[in-house]
């Protein structure tokens, strides 16, 4: 009797009908995708009644390899770590984030992530410290049998479940990129990887340089020397081999705060009001930088020639030269930085701070000496030098006994895997909000978890030839789209690929997204659907 009322009330637990999996859907990952798909599964009606039965635990699960839920807000613990997006479009589109401060940082984002799994009572269904090695898939059985492996102890179970769903973004959490420079064991200072700092890491009273240009760089180099931290850096140097875009943001946004105040609107309504707002501020953006590129650079650089001045400093440091934010690509070929109230060029105006573009010849000794013949005195090299991208948290998937790499297959609307039975693997955008495509692809899911519920299937898988005999054809551009970020053009072989036509193309556009994957219909010419047996 005790035995039958854990394994009811234990949602890791299997079903004493070999026939029947554990639970009808495995979500990996409890970060911000993870906990959206959680919300989103509980909080719809047609889901839950679904079966004739209420929610129970047994229905959903969360697996991930951390001690804590938060995903990437869990792991980065470097200086100043933030979101370079605003949290009214980063945050759940069902809770509104009711800080003034939306360029906010990695801890109250974590918070909110947090905040939202007690709510919606999500930590009952969650394992953590718990890797799932492998994914395997049947047709006999007609579900997916994972393999997980206790972090800690190093024990392995299986979880069998009707249906997965990939919500560990897309890269390794347990190494970032990291390339080997020359003379690397000639330095006699610290080298470390923002992905391994932690609260014990020394900066304090030390000279470093922060090898980068993307976000997270941009991100170290005014923390590191702000004079309010526990520790403060003696100089940083940005040292970049290639300028980015970089735009100045205000940190704040009070529009709810006003709405709230001055209008009867509902907290819902008025930050729906604002999120919208947002949305197609970052929507048109990206469309006017992709139709008219010159006018969007000049629309930059007259932002940029104020920051470059800055504000009330005489002498040779007040003008920080231009062609270190002048990149040789067009706006939005690559992600922009977004920095904000200008602290990184509030910090460059200082003494403690510089930029340097140029290109690395060695390390020595005592620092970098450049291809110029510049050398740059160092006590700490930060290599902020991107991610490594790796699709599933590294679990390798057979179908049949076959080894399906995810990397060779094209992506569903985004969501869904070629050839994948009963998988979807949640990705955001590139060009907006992370979370905005996955509100929208979390609520397709389970669209189409409904759909399936009431026609009885058991089994969807995308087919790249429709019952029409229409074909459609991998290109070479993923489902991170035709961006030239570094850490993109080396995962090209690790990312699913788009098709040559719809619904097997990214738009990376919210409107466009919005219309196919909540309006559109579930059942169509490229999936093929099967019920048991």
């Amino acid at each position: 009797m005790l035995n039958r009322l854990k394994n009811r009330l234990n949602p890791f637990n299997r079903h004493q009908e070999p026939e029947q999996p554990d639970l009808d859907v495995l979500i990996i990952g409890a970060g911000v995708s993870g906990i959206g798909m959680a919300s989103h599964l509980k909080r719809n009606k047609t889901f839950n009644n679904a079966y004739g039965k209420p929610f129970k635990h047994r229905r959903i699960a969360l697996v991930d390899k951390r001690s804590d839920i938060g995903g990437t807000w869990d792991l980065f613990r470097y200086p100043g770590v933030r979101s370079d997006s605003d949290m009214f479009t980063f945050g759940f589109a069902h809770r509104p984030w009711l800080s003034k401060k939306t360029m906010t940082d990695g801890e109250s984002i974590k918070r909110y992530i947090k905040d939202t799994a007690n709510a919606e009572d999500l930590m009952p269904y969650v394992r953590l410290s718990t890797k799932v090695t492998d994914l395997s898939w049947q047709d006999a059985d007609g579900f997916w049998t994972a393999q997980l492996t206790d972090i800690n102890t190093g024990e392995t179970d299986t979880l069998t479940a009707r249906f997965v769903v990939g919500a560990t973004g897309y890269y390794d959490f347990e190494q970032g990129y990291r390339p080997r420079f020359k003379g690397e064991d000639d330095f006699k200072g610290e080298i470390i990887h923002p992905q391994n700092w932690t609260d014990a890491t020394d900066y304090d009273d030390k000279s470093i340089v922060v090898i980068g240009s993307g976000a997270t760089a941009m991100t170290l180099v005014p923390a590191l020397v702000n004079k309010d931290s526990q520790q403060r850096a003696k100089h940083v140097t940005l040292l970049q081999r290639s300028p980015t875009y970089v735009a100045n943001m205000p940190s704040e946004d009070n529009s709810l705060h006003y709405l709230k105040r001055f209008t009867p609107l509902s907290e819902q309504t008025a930050y729906n009001l604002v999120r919208w707002k947002n949305i197609l501020t970052q929507q048109g953006l990206y469309k006017f930088s992709r139709v008219a590129p010159n006018a969007m650079k000049a629309v930059v650089n007259l932002g940029l020639s104020k920051d470059l001045k800055g504000k009330n400093h005489n002498g040779p440091r007040s003008l920080i030269d231009k062609k270190h934010f002048s990149p040789h690509y067009d706006p939005w070929d690559e992600r922009f930085c977004a920095v904000p109230d200008g602290d990184l060029f509030e910090a460059l105006h200082t003494e403690r701070a510089d930029i340097v573009t140029d290109r690395i010849e060695r390390f020595t000794e005592t620092g970098i000496q450049l291809a110029s013949g510049r050398h740059l005195p160092a006590d700490m090299i930060v290599t902020a030098t991107g991610l490594k991208l790796q699709m599933l948290g590294g679990a390798t998937v057979s179908v049949n006994g076959e080894v399906a790499t995810v990397g060779d297959l094209m992506t569903y609307k985004a969501v869904l895997v070629e050839n994948a039975p009963n998988l979807a693997v949640l990705f955001g955008y590139t060009n907006a909000s992370w979370t905005l495509k996955i509100d929208l692809a979390c609520a397709y899911v389970v669209r189409l978890l409904n759909f399936m519920a009431k026609k009885d299937y058991r089994t969807v898988i995308p087919k790249a030839k429709a019952t029409d005999g229409e074909t459609v054809s991998r290109e070479t551009d993923s489902v991170m789209g035709s961006m030239q970020s570094g850490y993109i053009r080396r995962a090209k072989d690790v990312l699913p690929k788009q098709g040559d036509r719809d619904p097997w193309i990214v738009h990376n556009s919210y409107l466009k997204d919005r219309k196919m994957l909540l309006k559109g219909g579930i059942k169509d010419k490229w999936l093929a659907f099967k019920k048991k047996g």
